[in-house]
């Protein structure tokens, strides 16, 4: 029994929203769960970007395997990972890759169509589910509907949801439907399908107490956060270059940066 999963799955059933930040890094889990957060997802973008790769499945999967082992080691909260499509079109290869997640102790995944058609997705989950053999894992089935364009207005809205009950067949826990923006979109898709929806922070997208009322469980910030921090990293690094450098005086000092790891050495 994954330890993590009952918690992890509970979070998604709440009438509030649950907020997951999104992180690349062990560093990045710590401070996520220092600030307050109650579990956390990896970004498979900045995550690939922090090991030197492009997003889009070029990812090896030792990095992958290498970069969760160290999250989950330092990790108190469940733990869910971005695994874009797989690395693969092979539904066994794929359920492989979850089932060595699984050991290390993730609550759940994110696994999308992507490109792909959802007849393949569908194969993956089910093959997914075959080879966990009843172990526990939230599934989170992405479809890019919305962040690929494939329809708009009442037919993104009708095909996101006919995949999300093939995905929801399959054994997917829960709905990521990335790029949808409008709350009445949020209410219909939500209001059609049987899973806890997910939706990505947008840039003027609507405060958490309306998106809980449209019927939205779960927002991620999908790239959002790493972004931020390369602005930040990009003005710092051009200020020191420059010789203007100056430490914000609210800046966290090198104590209490190393605090944050001290219990987990």
């Amino acid at each position: 029994m994954n330890a993590q999963y009952p918690r992890f799955s509970e979070l998604h059933r709440n009438p509030s929203l649950f907020i997951l930040p999104n992180v690349w890094d062990a560093g990045g889990a710590a401070l996520a769960q220092q600030r307050g957060a109650q579990a956390i997802a990896t970004t498979s973008a900045a995550m690939a970007w922090s090991c030197g790769y492009p997003d889009g499945g070029a990812l090896p999967q030792a990095a992958l395997l290498q970069r969760i082992t160290e999250i989950v080691r330092i990790a108190t909260v469940p733990v869910t990972v971005d695994i874009e499509d797989g690395y693969s079109d092979d539904p066994q290869r794929v359920a492989g890759l979850v089932v060595k997640l699984t050991a290390l102790g993730v609550a759940g995944i994110n696994i999308e169509d992507g490109a792909g058609t959802p007849a393949l997705l569908v194969a993956k989950l089910e093959a997914i589910r075959t080879a966990l053999a009843g172990t526990p894992l939230f599934i989170n089935a992405r479809t890019d509907v919305y962040l690929r364009g494939l329809a708009q207005g009442a037919e993104a809205v009708h095909m996101s949801v006919a995949r999300m009950q093939d995905y929801a067949r399959a054994g997917a826990e829960g709905a990521f439907v990335p790029g949808v923006s409008q709350l009445d979109d949020m209410a219909a898709i939500a209001g059609d399908i049987a899973l806890p929806l997910n939706a990505m922070w947008l840039p003027g997208m609507a405060a958490h107490s309306a998106l809980a009322q449209a019927g939205v469980r779960r927002l991620s910030a999908g790239p959002a956060l790493s972004a931020i921090t390369w602005t930040a990293m990009t003005g710092a690094m051009d200020a020191m270059l420059n010789d203007t450098l100056a430490v914000p005086a609210d800046a966290p000092g090198y104590a209490q940066l190393n605090a944050l790891f001290a219990e987990t050495a």
